[in-house]
């Protein structure tokens, strides 16, 4: 498989596995956190989950996948696209814990940040290691 539709099946196969930790902090915190109601807010329509689901799926298995493409010789070591992959999902954490983070304060703050990078790294984890696996190309 070429290397772009390796990378965005790495993203589907990411996104997958980070919504699934996500889903897990939104139960566990009663829904206080709003995550797909902030990336609304963030994409300038407030109020609108569903397009905020459809921002967060369509920059997870398209944008991000791609830009892993263009940075991967950048953001980690040569060889291991898992790890380089990992780098990856912790600068995109970095955007994420600031944007995503609306009106969350206290205690539930600790536990968006270490549930939010847990799933970012898995996210990058997955996406580089689906690339590599799948990928023909040499990188």
């Amino acid at each position: 498989m070429n290397r772009p539709a390796s990378a965005i099946l790495g993203g589907a196969v990411g996104t997958t596995v980070m919504s699934v930790m996500l889903a897990i902090m939104e139960v566990e915190a009663r829904g206080v956190m709003g995550l797909f109601d902030a990336i609304a807010r963030f994409a300038r329509v407030p109020g609108n989950q569903f397009l905020g689901f459809v921002v967060y799926a369509v920059v997870g298995v398209v944008v991000w996948p791609l830009l892993f493409l263009g940075l991967e010789r950048y953001v980690g070591p040569e060889r291991d696209s898992a790890v380089t992959g990992m780098g990856m999902g912790l600068l995109l954490w970095f955007g994420f814990a600031v944007i995503g983070r609306g009106e969350v304060g206290g205690v539930l703050l600790m536990v968006y940040l270490v549930f939010t990078l847990l799933a970012h790294l898995a996210y990058g984890f997955t996406l580089g290691a689906v690339y590599d696996r799948l990928s023909e190309e040499p990188t």
